[in-house]
């Protein structure tokens, strides 16, 4: 018998912990520790930012739904692991054993990298439910008092989608209440140009971005390092491509969502051999890490080198396809050395989004996400909003039943589909 650990219960966690259930052998034992009682779909934060949902509506309790599926939960946070003793310590003072640890945290948002940004400074965030639901608050009150805009990414973001997503989300918000003409947005951001999303673009990101951004009257500043943040008013340093200063910005605002870097979460910081000095799990190309080989590790709390360099640091983004093809391939190697074999399976690490702008959006796929790629095709249209609602119901559905099925392999063979039918 193996006792196989689960931290985190996210995007990542959640299948992960389905998916290792159904591939360990009867007698095993698969626990979940996570410091929520419930799980939330990150995907849906820009919608909850501006009341299209309540919190409430893209949560699913959790314990329910794993005692139905005989998995352990434990409901508290991990201050530490221990990988020299095989085991993850936790807030009450209690150890908890493993023979196979499975790291899926998530990240820790590093608003602090930033003077004033962040929800315990002068902006807000969609990086996790609360803050959605603190920012669908502020929002009730902005829209009774418009004013200047300002959304975007800070210098060392490696998730430029969800900027992308509230911006647009937010604008039809506003057209919708006619009230559009009394805000002047402006998009902020770390990438080098519109579209490059930390991927170096993804087939003609940039053309169709900066052309809704120009439809939608959205100003903005590419190669931008934001210096501080006060009340009402961001100090961005924009650079050339050397990065050498090229102008300062001085831009007023009323409200503004900024996403910060991503650092590792606290209780992996500074563990020799097991993170990088970001405090990212180091992994192999089977998810396992190189010193600790009963320790894997999956999502966006796995190191990953940036694409390129860019004047402004900006990092790649793991995106939920990458993560599922992690799942899978943690699942099987895991099982492969509960039965005395060697690790074989690696991760696709193929991105396919699905970025809804509120009436319509734009869908990639990049395989691999990191070029050169097989395969590179991006399109838009109000299907994406669609889909997007669509891949919602999914799985809120999948999460509350405990369903591990794969979504984005589903869905990729769907887009082959299309992409043939038009040629």
């Amino acid at each position: 018998m193996a006792k196989i650990v689960i931290v985190g219960a996210g995007i990542g966690g959640i299948p992960m912990a389905l998916e290792m259930k159904e591939n360990a052998r009867k007698e095993d034992e698969v626990v979940v520790i996570a410091d929520t009682p419930t799980f939330h779909f990150v995907p849906s934060n820009p919608w909850v930012a501006v009341n299209w949902r309540k919190p409430e509506d893209i949560k699913v309790e959790l314990a329910p739904m794993f005692k139905k599926k005989k998995i352990g939960f434990i409901q508290q946070k991990v201050t530490r692991f221990h990988p020299e003793n095989n085991q993850v310590e936790l807030a009450d003072g209690a150890m908890v054993d493993y023979d196979f640890l499975i790291i899926a945290t998530g990240p820790k948002l590093a608003f602090d990298e930033v003077p004033g940004l962040g929800p315990n400074g002068h902006t807000q965030s969609v990086c996790h439910v609360d803050h959605a639901g603190e920012s669908g608050e502020f929002w009730n009150n902005f829209v009774e008092d418009p004013g200047p805009i300002i959304i975007g990414a800070a210098q060392g973001a490696s998730c430029f989608g969800p900027a992308y997503e509230y911006m647009f989300i937010a604008e039809t918000d506003l057209r919708q209440r006619k009230i559009r003409d009394k805000v002047k947005m402006t998009y902020v951001t770390s990438e080098p140009y519109i579209g490059h999303l930390g991927l170096g673009g993804v087939g003609d990101t940039k053309g169709m971005l900066e052309a809704e951004m120009r439809n939608k009257h959205i100003n903005w500043i590419c190669n931008a390092k934001i210096d501080k943040i006060e009340a009402g008013m961001m100090y961005v340093t924009e650079v050339d491509e050397n990065g050498h200063e090229k102008k300062k910005h001085e831009l007023p605002f009323k409200h503004s969502m900024i996403l910060p870097a991503f650092k590792g979460v606290d209780a992996l910081t500074g563990i020799d051999k097991l993170v990088n000095p970001r405090g990212f799990v180091i992994v192999d190309e089977h998810q396992r890490n190189p010193t600790f080989k009963n320790i894997y590790s999956i999502g966006v709390c796995i190191a990953i080198p940036p694409l390129e360099q860019t004047p402004v640091p900006t990092g790649t983004p793991k995106t939920g396809y990458m993560i599922e093809s992690m799942v899978t391939a943690t699942a099987h190697n895991i099982r492969s050395e509960l039965d005395g074999k060697q690790p074989k399976e690696k991760g696709t690490w193929n991105a396919l989004c699905l970025a809804d702008f509120g009436d319509s959006g734009v869908a990639f796929l990049a395989m691999p996400q990191i070029p050169p790629r097989n395969v590179q095709w991006a399109s838009s249209g109000k299907w994406v909003h669609l889909a997007k609602i669509g891949y919602e119901k999914y799985f809120m559905r999948k999460v509350r039943k405990g369903i591990s099925e794969p979504y984005y392999e589903k869905l990729t063979l769907k887009m082959f589909g299309i992409m043939r039918l038009k040629g």
